[in-house]
């Protein structure tokens, strides 16, 4: 997504409400991300769903979102950020009533899937419209704002879904966590008419259908048997499936390479991809991202049916990782300043901290562990997910040209959103798996010390990356 400004007189001022409107819009994605997690359980038991289900109901939104955001920022370039922002804020709010009334698993997913896409139409218009409404210092302190929006969303995520089970509104159950985007969405629409501006890129860039398509193909390739292989017992084309990701990934770079070498814009332009900071840093964000994503959907499940804990308490257990998430994140630009990349090397140790206090946690109280007993390692975990999350991004983009700063992001959060997708598929199902035979304990304990192995290796990765201070 590159966006070529006005000069800076001719730009529309974007007021106090409208910046109230367009964070609203940013907000609703990630909410809708982290709301649903504390719902597994309940959602599971009313419908009667699999595991495997369960992990489309999260990475089916996660991936629709990935592949199509740098779409939908293109998308608003050309046919204005306040159309396309209020063209998704409709889909998000009709798929989320959709998500409520869902009457079986298939239609929620299908559902979730369509709100995934709608966020991707919404969540590229907010960069847009502050670059293209702001400059200078407002500017810089209102992506600020932007910044803290996802914590905030994280933590409120987490919180408002366990509060809305547990009240059980009018026996609606789960219900409530979709039904509650209505009246927002409607508001946010009505908002954004009246208080945003109406901005669009004066070059706007074509949109790389063919180059979407195809990056769907490897991706689904994988997550699909990944999620449905073990409850179906490995059927062969789970392993044909898994045998063409290769092939599938190699046809995606072949053609994104000929359109750039065209003169034309990729998706996914490969001449970014070959440069260090963003190919080493892509390399350490996979499994980063990865694993937080895997972190949250065990830990969800764990916490229900594991530990018997009510959906609210299970809110309790998982907001302290997101408030101290969002305070270090707030934090790590002050640590970037004196260490550079090490910040990145320093998050992760933290976070190897953290799992390993959360194992010894489940290792000295199960089955009788509290909410209180949790907060320790779930600070921890949070803390240096904070601190590493947030100077990947700046390691990444670091040395991004200017011209190329929307492709680079637009690479990046790609990345970012299906390696959340791949953490749900292959950490939940093994979670699920071994939790069949081991038992949750034995299955929570194996998982998580993967994870801190993996986090482990990424911190010695880390020290390769470029420093983000030049």
């Amino acid at each position: 997504m590159t966006t070529t400004l006005a000069p800076a007189e001719t730009r529309l001022a974007l007021t106090r409400g409208g910046l109230a409107t367009v964070l609203l819009g940013a907000a609703l994605a990630p909410i809708d991300l982290y709301i649903v997690n504390v719902a597994l359980p309940t959602i599971n038991a009313d419908l009667h769903t699999t595991a495997a289900t369960l992990e489309w109901i999260v990475a089916g939104y996660g991936l629709a979102f990935a592949l199509l955001l740098v779409v939908g920022g293109r998308l608003g370039d050309a046919f204005g950020h306040r159309r396309v922002f209020s063209l998704g804020l409709a889909a998000f709010t009709l798929t989320s009533l959709v998500c409520g009334l869902a009457p079986n698993a298939g239609v929620l997913v299908a559902a979730r899937v369509v709100q995934g896409a709608a966020a991707a139409l919404v969540v590229p218009q907010v960069l847009s419209i502050i670059q293209a409404t702001t400059s200078g210092e407002r500017r810089s302190r209102t992506i600020g704002y932007y910044g803290a929006t996802g914590g905030i969303s994280m933590v409120v995520g987490q919180l408002l879904g366990g509060v809305l089970v547990s009240a059980d509104l009018a026996g609606g159950g789960w219900r409530p966590i979709f039904l509650v985007n209505v009246p927002i969405g409607l508001l946010g629409l009505v908002l954004a008419r009246r208080l945003l501006p109406d901005t669009r890129a004066n070059h706007p860039l074509g949109v790389d259908l063919r180059g979407t398509a195809l990056l769907g193909l490897p991706l689904l390739a994988l997550l699909v048997p990944l999620m449905e292989g073990h409850a179906l017992g490995w059927p062969a084309w789970c392993w044909a499936l898994l045998v063409a990701v290769p092939f599938a990934a190699a046809a995606f770079v072949a053609v994104e390479r000929r359109l750039e070498a065209r003169g034309a814009t990729p998706l996914l332009p490969p001449s970014l991809a070959r440069m260090p900071s963003m190919r080493r840093g892509l390399m350490v964000g996979v499994p980063f991202f990865a694993g937080f994503g895997g972190f949250l959907f065990v830990y969800a499940l764990v916490l229900q049916d594991g530990l018997r804990l009510g959906p609210l308490a299970s809110g309790l257990a998982l907001a302290p990782m997101a408030v101290a998430f969002l305070v270090f994140s707030l934090l790590s630009s002050r640590f970037v300043a004196r260490l550079g990349r090490h910040v990145i090397v320093l998050g992760t140790a933290v976070q190897v901290l953290g799992l390993l206090t959360l194992i010894g946690t489940v290792l000295l109280s199960w089955p009788d562990v509290t909410v209180l007993a949790l907060v320790p390692g779930m600070l921890v975990t949070g803390a240096g997910q904070g601190l590493a999350g947030p100077t990947l991004f700046r390691v990444v983009l670091s040395r991004v040209p200017a011209d190329s700063a929307g492709a680079g992001s637009g690479m990046l959060t790609t990345t970012q959103q299906s390696a959340l997708a791949l953490g749900v598929a292959t950490m939940g199902t093994l979670y699920v798996a071994l939790a069949g035979t081991w038992g949750a304990q034995d299955a929570l304990l194996l998982v998580t010390g993967l994870q801190a192995a993996v986090m482990a290796v990424v911190a010695v990765a880390a020290r390769r990356l470029p420093d983000p201070r030049g």
